[in-house]
């Protein structure tokens, strides 16, 4: 992506709600950027940030640290710096504080009340309002020059400021909605402290992007794009195309891990709702007969991605045949991750003869649905749900052995029948993601008459892909979905629902 310098820069310590601090501010039309809190001070310097946000979700006992040179850095070159949650903590030691565990730990939607003037609380914000808390500890001496600026009903301090060494903290999370205030308070800081320009919007992340595609794959070069069906790949897919036109290929990869029937329908959504042309590539047998056996998720991951690096070359190879020119360029249509997650961990080998293209490696999923409407790219695909590399072999949805017995066709069916019935009941576009699980379990269960002795399965839905939080289904759904997974798919006897934290 070529807007590779971000005036906002967040380095993660932890927090769960990094992704969501991330999407926040760039929807006040700021370019921010989320890197890992144990960063050097050479990855931080190199980005040439405005401004600091550290979001921290560590304890007391196990608290990280600046790189060495941090504060100086900071300091010399007049960047702001926000510490939010445990990043607060984090900022008050690093300045001389002292940082303790308190007394009652804040896990909960609390109330803070404004004790002074502050351009962070200016803009019609109240004295008092409710935030979210989320930290076991607090801060119990402030380093020489802060000042209190808010604190909790119960004591503790809630916001602080230093304004002539550019230093401000939050113990709340000011982007989650249970901070209903939160947003004006971010808003303040980014724009009114720190004199933030919000000229960041996506129609010039495309023009800027197509631009560097352009200027990468030159004027002869012929690149390759795997294509899944789903958002960032088929979005990615669309803006290579309107950069060089037909010298991209497109090839679907069946590895045997799809979805019920994925292949068909993929296949049928390319040729009639989007038509761009895709090569479909059946290597199933091959990827499951180098995953029999194995258990290991890395181990899988890692022979995942060597097949996938192989049918790519093979691919380019005989498009090579086919026009007298060996294709330079692999796709990766592969969106922005601030939280570490299992859907992006098929990733693609470093000894790959093609050199990768990543134009969406810097935007949120939700921005790359937004460019796909300015693309034209069709709302059948821009609402499908996320879906991992590794498949069903992802060890969210495939514990163990995936290949053994009859595992996969389980899984698919009891998938099928959760999915089509969210469609059902029209709740499909209110839901992140949601998907089965398989478990190598096998459970006792009594179904009519008989005793059965079948696998467990699970089911998990969730609503906001940012936070990961649970999609709250009625009862009635749950009973009437389960009944029917058992009823239709012979091998299982018990299904649970999968509630993650």
């Amino acid at each position: 992506m070529e807007t590779t310098t971000p005036k906002v820069l967040i380095l993660d310590f932890g927090s769960q709600y990094t992704h969501l601090l991330t999407f926040r501010i760039r929807k006040l039309f700021i370019f921010s950027q989320c890197i890992s809190g144990t960063s050097s001070l050479k990855t931080i310097t190199d980005l040439n940030p405005k401004v600091i946000i550290l979001s921290g979700g560590f304890h007391s006992e196990d608290a990280p640290t600046l790189p060495n040179g941090f504060i100086e850095y900071v300091e010399s070159n007049g960047i702001f710096v926000l510490g939010i949650s445990h990043g607060l903590q984090l900022l008050v030691q690093e300045l001389g504080g002292a940082v303790d565990r308190g007394e009652k730990q804040e896990y909960e939607t609390k109330e803070i009340e404004v004790l002074k003037e502050s351009a962070l609380y200016s803009g019609g914000i109240g004295s008092k309002q409710s935030v979210w808390m989320s930290h076991g500890d607090e801060s119990v001496t402030l380093p020489e020059g802060f000042s209190v600026v808010a604190k909790s009903q119960q004591g503790s301090v809630a916001a602080i400021e230093n304004p002539e060494r550019r230093f401000y903290g939050l113990q709340y999370h000011p982007e989650v909605t249970d901070s209903p205030e939160g947003m004006v308070t971010l808003s303040n800081f980014l724009l009114n402290v720190c004199g933030i320009t919000p000229d960041w919007n996506l129609e010039d992340v495309l023009e800027e992007e197509i631009r560097a595609i352009k200027r990468v794959v030159g004027d002869d070069a012929h690149v390759i794009c795997a294509v899944s069906g789903g958002v960032d790949s088929t979005v990615a897919a669309s803006m290579v195309y309107k950069a060089i036109g037909d010298r991209l290929h497109c090839v679907f990869v069946d590895n045997g891990l799809l979805r019920y029937k994925e292949q068909e329908r993929v296949m049928e959504l390319f040729g009639t709702d989007f038509r761009l042309p895709v090569t479909c590539v059946d290597a199933a047998d091959i990827f499951l007969s180098k995953l029999q056996g194995v258990e290991d998720h890395e181990t899988k991951r890692e022979i995942i991605a060597k097949e996938f690096s192989s049918v790519f070359d093979n691919f380019s190879i005989e498009i090579d045949k086919k026009i007298g020119k060996k294709p330079a360029f692999l796709v990766k249509g592969t969106s922005y991750r601030p939280i570490k997650s299992s859907h992006g961990d098929g990733g693609i080998p470093m000894d790959m003869t093609l050199k990768l293209i990543e134009p969406l490696k810097l935007l949120l999923k939700t921005e790359v649905r937004e460019l796909g409407k300015i693309l034209n790219v069709p709302e059948v695909f821009l609402k499908r749900q996320p879906f991992p590399e590794s498949g069903l072999a992802c060890p969210e949805r495939g514990l163990g052995d995936v290949t053994e017995g009859n595992a996969l066709d389980i899984l698919r069916q009891v998938d099928e029948i959760f999915l089509q019935s969210i469609k059902e009941a029209g709740l499909y576009d209110s839901i992140w993601q949601a998907f089965a699980i398989y478990l190598p379990v096998k459970t006792v269960g009594v179904q009519g008459d008989k005793r059965t002795h079948s696998h467990a399965v699970a089911l998990r839905a969730v609503q906001d892909g940012m936070t990961e939080d649970r999609y709250k289904f009625e009862r009635k759904f749950l009973v009437e979905v389960m009944g029917k997974i058992c009823n239709s798919v012979s091998d299982v006897n018990r299904v649970l629902q999968d509630i993650k934290w």
